[in-house]
């Protein structure tokens, strides 16, 4: 498929049959693209979360998503960077959702990204929390490092960013979380 650039490991089969899965659906197999999207839209769905706050408001981000994909999949010359790719369309269109959201609150000072849970364990609710407070861009950064675990180089990519500073991104939001998850209930530091 192509020639992979990051060390000797062998190469993750479930990227394999994604960049096989990319280049059958390119050649127009629809088989192939309902197999992609059973299996990426549960991760486009979690990140919509991490923009939207809401199931429903995230599941319409994440099919929105799949539109621009769709639309664009032609465009993907190398299918190892699908994953890259498939954030990045997510990304525009989560900025796009956030704008949307900021124009309809007029004047709103926070927006509330919190999935309103009451069955959660108080650990999962202060991670949820801890997200939501986070700036957008560091929210996402964050994500798909932490979540998803992409690399610096394609976070940068997803974001339209320079490699530092998706870094520095991702520096500043690692210590905004271990401020926010080291306060106790009363917000005392631990």
């Amino acid at each position: 498929m192509t020639q992979r650039t990051r060390s000797s490991a062998p190469p993750d089969t479930g990227q394999v049959f994604d960049e096989m899965l990319v280049v059958l659906a390119q050649s127009g197999d629809r088989r192939a693209l309902e197999r992609l999207f059973r299996r990426w839209n549960p991760k486009l769905a979690r990140a919509a979360r991490r923009y939207c706050g809401s199931e429903d408001a995230a599941h319409d981000l994440a099919q929105e998503c799949w539109l621009g994909i769709v639309k664009r999949l032609g465009s993907v010359r190398d299918p190892s960077r699908f994953r890259s790719f498939a954030f990045s369309v997510l990304h525009r269109r989560g900025a796009n959702h956030l704008r949307k959201i900021y124009r309809d609150r007029e004047g709103e000072a926070k927006l509330d990204v919190m999935p309103q849970e009451t069955s959660s364990p108080p650990e999962t609710i202060a991670i949820a929390q801890a997200f939501a407070a986070l700036p957008p861009d560091q929210r996402l950064a964050a994500h798909l490092y932490f979540v998803e675990g992409l690399t610096l180089v394609e976070i940068a990519e997803v974001q339209s960013i320079p490699e530092g500073t998706a870094k520095s991104r991702l520096f500043h939001a690692r210590r905004k979380l271990k401020a926010a998850l080291s306060q106790d209930p009363e917000g005392e530091q631990q």
